[in-house]
Order: C-alpha cells, then sequence, then structure tokens
C-alpha cells in the first residue's frame, strides 16, 4: 500500500524545457570551464547561480571587469579554463587590458550580455551598447553574436573551442532580444 504521506508527482504535468543559460552551463561544462569571472548581472543570473552550485567550479566576484581578464590569465597558467561573465558596459572597462590575452597569446572566452538596443530604457546604456563590437574588435577580439535563444549555446560552444584551441580572445554578444527589455516603471516599484 502506497504510503500517503509520499505524492508521486502528476505524470500529464508539463516537462520544463532547458533554457538558453541551462544549455550555456552544459556547454561550458563540456569545454572544461572551472573558473568564472563575474561583475553580478540579471542577464547571467541563472547561469551564475549554475555555477555557484557546482562543486568543481569556482565563481569569482569582482569589483571590475578588467580584474577579470588578469584572473583568467591566472587560471589558464594555472592549467585551468575560464569565462568571463559581463554586460557591454562593462566591455569599456576592459579595453587596456585586453593587450594582456593578445600579447601572451593566452585564450580568452567572454559572454556579453548587450544593453543599449532594442527595447532599452536607460539611455545611458546606450553609446557602449551601441560600441561594444567595434571596441573589441578593435583589440582583436574575435566576437559572434547571438539574438536568438535557441542559437546562444552554439555560438558560446564554438566561441570556446576558438579561443582554447587557438589561445585568442573570442567574446559571444548576447543580444537584448535574447535578455528581454527592461521596464524602467517596474524596476522603480521594486
Amino acid at each position: 500500500m502506497a504510503d500517503p504521506q509520499k505524492q508521486e508527482p502528476a505524470r500529464n504535468e508539463p516537462v520544463a524545457l532547458p533554457t538558453w543559460p541551462d544549455e550555456v552551463y552544459r556547454v561550458l561544462k563540456e569545454a572544461d570551464v572551472r573558473q568564472v569571472g563575474m561583475v553580478p548581472d540579471a542577464g547571467h543570473s541563472r547561469l551564475i547561480r549554475a555555477f555557484e552550485a557546482d562543486p568543481h567550479a569556482r565563481v569569482i566576484t569582482l569589483t571590475t571587469e578588467e580584474e577579470g581578464i588578469a584572473m583568467l590569465a591566472g587560471a589558464w597558467l594555472g592549467g585551468e579554463r575560464g569565462v568571463l561573465l559581463l554586460q557591454s558596459s562593462g566591455v569599456g572597462n576592459c579595453i587596456n587590458m585586453l593587450s594582456l590575452p593578445m600579447i601572451c597569446r593566452m585564450p580568452l572566452l567572454m559572454l556579453v550580455t548587450m544593453r543599449g538596443e532594442w527595447g532599452e530604457f536607460n539611455p545611458w546604456q546606450v553609446p557602449m551598447g551601441q560600441g561594444t563590437r567595434a571596441a573589441l574588435e578593435a583589440m582583436g577580439v574575435i566576437v559572434t553574436r547571438a539574438d536568438e535563444p535557441h542559437l546562444v549555446a552554439s555560438t558560446v560552444s564554438g566561441a570556446a573551442n576558438l579561443a582554447f584551441n587557438t589561445w585568442r580572445p573570442a567574446a559571444v554578444l548576447i543580444g537584448q532580444r535574447v535578455l528581454g527589455a527592461k521596464n524602467f516603471k517596474e524596476l522603480a516599484r521594486k
């Protein structure tokens, strides 16, 4: 006889499909990424939580994005792979430090959530959002972009392979349409 305290899950409940952050986490684990440098960002929050729950990963909260470039260079020299999670507004903070992986020929994988694009409410986000790709490419970073959720994981996989196999900096720009536009009125109520 079944224990009335233990309820079996309903058989007709829909199974939650993985989201793009779940798929990106899987791709990064397959690429043997163990270190994550990040400045807290809502666009990366689910991915950050997945790595924080991973006992084999180390998540380092940075005070500024360029620290992550130096941190990941150290990780590489110590035999580990990592990823830098940042927002497009933080790319401007990294420009000078991007010379490190270029000159020393070290891999650097960056996942950049975009702001200053589709549906943006904050005018301060627009200039760097519009200049992100050009700024990264001017520093020699190989840039790819994903504007649809189902393309994010495969784009990250390609960039990870490129960065770690050719020892070059690579960035994936995750478009604002993937993340959704923020609503200033809703944020102000919180």
